[in-house]
């Protein structure tokens, strides 16, 4: 779902509102709560772990261990006024950036921890718009000049510092500094595989999230992630090459950032992704590793989806063996394979195969608050599922209270309640109804985006 950018912060698109309005009065019916041709997976309740307190990672020039949140809120659980709680943070936060700077790389290293953890778990827009030069640029001196734990560190952290300032201009801002930066390791073979795994990743959302317009920025990133998960595509002979340790992790992880930044292409560009990587990727379905089979698996599906949206009859010209080859995936019982990855295969190629032979999504809702979202589509699922990447358990706190998840996703401004709303239930009813309204509106206003971007990609 190709987002709108916005000149600042905050400010909402009036036309999605609108359409959104339009939508919702024009229905001549109540929505069926299956969603169309969907059948309602069941709603995914918050696991254990993102359920878990979101406790900020410690951070401690020498070896204490007290993180930012504990120690602005007084840490033995005696209670501390907004404000000073607000100030104590912000005091941390500061020191975390000081040390970034630090000679000592187990110290930038635990500097780079807490800032991950704050940037996951809370919104610090204010804070970081005046300091975000600073530390963009301490950001690169990391992976410049830091080791691979570094490396990937500093790369996590450039995502999450990429949606905390937004779609705005302080965003891509931060994006053309650290842009060539990112790329480099990447594409660098002698860097560590984590790190560059960890600068797929951010490469892919920093661009998302900053570059959306920006067709330049969004053909280069493209093109880098290209060039390390096509290394995966079996030869001119049709054989597939022969891994190397952390190989596979590093080409998903770059076919994952690829296929975010595919649906922000215009149609033209599109078709020509389609005819040039369906086929190769059909190939990579028999990799030896079952993760990146998977993120094989979601992204057919993704593109097979994308070609759809431009051509209601777009068909894959080798259909028949890209069924069989997913039928024999959704049904593996080889016993060589380990039980978990079996039943984690078999799930996903289940779903992709019922989507390319029957157009059939199973639809999931994930909650937030008292708030939800409805995954109805392989390109909703790819954008959510990144946030989740670089966010992970503060996913569903951005979702709540962050413009640009809120902006992407339709969910309109964060919502205000106070006790009495809160105690209140909506309806579910209610809640897909506007759900599935915005979704809509952002299709449509994305397909014209597309027009705008189809002369410059």
């Amino acid at each position: 779902m190709p987002r709108i950018k916005k000149g600042k912060r905050g400010s909402n698109k009036c036309s999605l509102r609108h359409e959104v309005l339009q939508l919702q009065l024009s229905a001549k019916g109540p929505l069926s709560l299956k969603g169309g041709r969907n059948g309602v997976k069941g709603e995914s309740g918050a696991s254990d772990d993102e359920l878990a307190s979101d406790v900020l990672s410690h951070y401690s020039s020498a070896s204490e261990s007290a993180s930012v949140v504990d120690e602005a809120t007084g840490g033995g659980g005696e209670p501390v006024d907004e404000q000073t709680a607000q100030e104590e943070t912000e005091d941390k936060l500061k020191q975390c950036i000081d040390n970034l700077m630090d000679k000592s790389a187990k110290t930038r290293l635990a500097a780079l921890d807490s800032l991950g953890g704050a940037f996951s778990s809370k919104l610090l827009y204010d804070f970081l718009l005046e300091r975000r030069l600073t530390v963009s640029d301490c950001l690169e001196r990391s992976l410049r000049k830091g080791g691979g734990e570094e490396q990937a560190a500093a790369a996590t952290v450039c995502a999450q510092l990429c949606v905390q300032l937004g779609g705005g201009d302080e965003g891509e801002e931060g994006f053309k500094i650290l842009r060539p930066v990112l790329s480099a390791i990447m594409i660098d073979g002698c860097a560590s595989v984590a790190a560059r795994q960890s600068c797929a990743r951010a490469l892919g959302m920093c661009c998302y999230v900053s570059a959306a317009e920006d067709g330049e920025d969004l053909v280069k990133s493209m093109s880098h992630l290209e060039s390390v998960f096509t290394m995966s595509y079996p030869n001119r002979e049709g054989t597939l090459p022969t891994p190397n340790a952390g190989t596979p992790g590093l080409h998903g992880a770059a076919l994952h950032a690829w296929a975010l930044l595919v649906t922000l292409c215009p149609a033209s560009r599109l078709t020509v992704l389609l005819d040039l990587h369906l086929p190769k990727l059909q190939a990579c379905l028999e990799s030896s590793d079952v993760n990146y089979r998977i993120a094989v698996g979601e992204t057919i599906a993704l593109l097979v989806e994308l070609g759809r949206d431009i051509d209601r009859e777009f068909e894959f010209e080798d259909s028949d063996t890209l069924c069989e080859s997913l039928k024999g995936l959704a049904t593996d019982g080889n016993k060589h394979r380990a039980k978990n990855d079996r039943r984690k295969q078999r799930t996903i190629f289940r779903e992709v195969l019922h989507y390319i032979e029957n157009e059939d999504f199973s639809e999931e809702k994930i909650r937030f608050g008292v708030e939800g979202i409805y995954i109805d589509s392989w390109m909703r699922r790819r954008v959510y599922d990144a946030f989740k990447e670089v966010l992970e358990s503060g996913v569903r706190h951005h979702l709540q209270f962050n413009p640009l998840l809120r902006d992407i996703f339709g969910l309109g401004p964060p919502l205000i309640l106070d006790s009495s709303v809160k105690s209140s239930k909506i309806s579910r009813f209610e809640k897909h109804l506007f759900n599935s309204a915005a979704f809509k509106a952002r299709t449509k206003l994305r397909n014209k985006v597309r027009d705008k971007r189809a002369d410059v990609m």
